[in-house]
């Protein structure tokens, strides 16, 4: 298995945040159109990491619901917290775990990649900057010493470590901590320490949001410029595809639909020979439509009973490789699913991912939303759900 899909992030956004002012916490307070941990978690997202879990404060939990990820309730402590986060993922313990502050939300896939990277040959390892000003003591508004700075660092996170090693770290270590490599190293365990970036800063005061602000609107025009330049000179192809499955039977204590490779909890699954999952059908056929190589059924055929109840990551993920092996790397593909119920909208994050990793794409590339036909048509009589995609590839 890739390091990606044995890689679990927590991101630790239990805290009040009072330095920052305002109504709410700093997490959940507006940055460029989206609550910061929204930010935060595309960063990891981008990466290509899908199994995120969040820490938060109890009376955040309706505005947790709405991203649509995995949560538990934090601690009294930071340290308490990621304990909690940490027995939570033992029950399925993933080989790495990312600990990362959800105030942090601009941390580049480059540096997620490094630390993951440096993981490969040591226990723990973290991002930090050497510093490069003076230091000064001070009391009373003056200057009362100097500090040597020699072999200092400005931590940052996403800080990162073998699961069982943190775990049994934090098991050992019941005390509050600066943050997660105090506890790894009062366990014994070796830290490296990985270049960090400027730019991950942490957001503390009103100032630091304007900043944040700047970078991802730099950000964003740095990757329109790039996009453009390249895109002038590659083959543009662009496929849509259309699926429709009906409903099963009701199944008494409700039953789950699969869409998009999620688990949606629901009274009636969808029927089908493979396991109906209308959205990776859909866009499967999308990307089978931009290499004009058919549909599904040419290359699955329903007839044959090998793929009777079969995975549908299978039908996306061959389609993928196809796209790969012409020379063409998918830059977007956009999902809408069409029903009454269930509610897609808390799941859609979870759905981003889930497509995202079978195609082996960043999960800033992939879209998925659902709208209803007001109560029009089949879909409006809840008889079944309708999909439409579409995938765009390029060829350099």
């Amino acid at each position: 298995m890739s390091i990606l899909s044995q890689t679990a992030v927590i991101l630790v956004a239990a805290g009040r945040g009072t330095r920052m002012g305002g109504e709410l916490p700093k997490q959940w307070q507006d940055l460029a159109g989206q609550p910061v941990l929204a930010h935060t978690i595309a960063a990891f997202q981008a990466a290509g990491l899908g199994r995120i879990l969040l820490v938060i404060h109890p009376d955040d939990e309706s505005r947790a619901r709405a991203l649509g990820l995995p949560f538990v309730p934090g601690g009294d402590s930071r340290a308490a917290s990621v304990r909690a986060a940490l027995e939570a993922l033992a029950a399925d313990p993933p080989e790495r775990v990312l600990i990362h502050d959800g105030a942090r939300p601009l941390a580049s896939v480059a540096l997620i990649r490094r630390v993951l990277a440096a993981l490969s040959a040591t226990p723990a390892a973290a991002p930090a900057l050497a510093v490069t000003d003076a230091l000064w003591r001070g009391a009373g508004g003056k200057v009362t010493g100097t500090q040597p700075r020699d072999g200092l660092w400005r931590a940052q996170t996403p800080q990162g470590f073998r699961f069982d090693a943190i775990l049994s770290a934090h098991r050992q270590h019941p005390a509050e901590a600066a943050d997660d490599v105090e506890i790894a190293r009062a366990a014994g365990l070796d830290v490296a320490i990985v270049e960090g970036e400027e730019e991950n800063l942490k957001l503390t005061y009103p100032a630091d949001f304007t900043r944040a602000g700047v970078i991802l609107a730099q950000r964003a025009a740095a990757h329109s410029t790039s996009a453009h330049r390249q895109e002038s000179a590659m083959d543009i192809r662009t496929g849509n595809g259309f699926d429709v499955h009906r409903f099963g039977p009701e199944v008494a204590g409700g039953t789950d639909c699969v869409l998009c490779g999620v688990k949606v909890p629901h009274g009636r699954g969808l029927a089908g020979h493979s396991d109906a999952d209308v959205g990776m059908h859909a866009l499967t056929d999308a990307i089978y439509g931009a290499l004009a190589e058919g549909d599904i059924g040419q290359h699955f055929p329903p007839s044959d009973p090998q793929w009777k109840g079969a995975d549908s990551a299978i039908f996306l993920r061959h389609a993928a490789e196809l796209a790969r092996s012409r020379g063409f790397r998918l830059t977007h593909a956009d999902v809408t699913l069409i029903c009454e119920y269930p509610k897609i909208g808390p799941h859609t994050i979870a759905m981003r991912a889930a497509l995202a990793e079978i195609m082996g794409v960043e999960a800033g590339r992939v879209s998925v939303k659902a709208t209803t036909s007001e109560r029009l048509g089949f879909t409006g009589r809840e008889e079944g759900i309708a999909a439409i995609a579409t995938a765009t590839l390029v060829q350099a």
